[in-house]
């Protein structure tokens, strides 16, 4: 098997210090490979969202190591982060983070742009990527403009811009019906079998179904691992939210 696009080793996350300490996660370890796309569940408060900033080093581990590309995020300075996420690791954001006074285009094309990219090639595969999200009448608009689930869409555009090898998603359809969700996930998950890595964060069992992996977090903790979405349907309903 090649070598994964995301490691993280033995990794702990605590906020604070002393007896206020909160530790969020605790000795988690996880691959993911090109071509695959994993899924993490779990109740809220278990870890997710912190896994996930971790895994795209917009976060940094109390211990253990974080590595994407083969690059150990610990030993960057900020600099050379920003350019590793930039050219390598694309985002969906649960609240979009789509900034305002740009378009659609403007805004998928930005990372492009910032990595020194001409401006009409940027803009040019920044349609191509929102065309493949059924957006392209919207290529023009500003996010104000859009609903909801358009401006989810957009961000999942910007994410899958560029090649970048490694993409992850926080509940990316939580703004979406049924129909578009899935055809959103089934982007994602075409985009993985041709080669990208993918690490989604899910409520849902149903969503977690895309996925050849899923791990299950609970305070912080790896409790199970299957390849089966339905056996984490089942462990997420016996599980008490905490």
């Amino acid at each position: 098997m090649s070598a994964p696009c995301l490691l993280l080793d033995d990794v702990t996350r605590v906020h604070g210090d002393g007896p206020t300490a909160v530790p969020a996660l605790s000795g988690v370890g996880l691959s993911v490979h090109p071509g695959e796309l994993v899924a993490v569940m779990g109740p809220s408060g278990s870890g997710k969202s912190t896994l996930l900033n971790l895994a795209g080093g917009l976060d940094r581990a109390t211990s253990g190591r974080v590595v994407i590309e083969g690059q150990d995020v610990g030993t960057l300075g900020s600099r050379a982060l920003a350019e590793l996420r930039r050219r390598h690791v694309g985002f969906v954001f649960q609240d979009y983070n789509l900034i305002p006074a740009l378009t659609a285009a403007e805004n998928v094309a930005l990372p492009l742009e910032l990595d020194g990219q001409r401006v009409r090639a940027a803009h040019r595969a920044a349609v191509e990527s929102l065309e493949l999200m059924g957006l392209g009448e919207l290529v023009d608009r500003y996010p104000d403009q859009m609903s909801g689930g358009q401006q989810q869409r957009v961000a999942f555009a910007r994410a899958l811009v560029g090649g970048r090898r490694l993409v992850l998603a926080d509940e990316p359809t939580g703004a979406l019906d049924t129909h578009t969700g899935e055809e959103v996930l089934r982007v994602l998950r075409e985009r993985c079998d041709a080669g990208t890595a993918g690490l989604l964060v899910t409520h849902e069992a149903r969503h977690a179904a895309w996925a050849d992996r899923v791990v299950f977090l609970r305070d912080g903790v790896v409790v199970d691992t299957t390849g089966d979405p339905s056996d984490a349907e089942d462990l997420l309903e016996t599980e008490p939210v905490r």
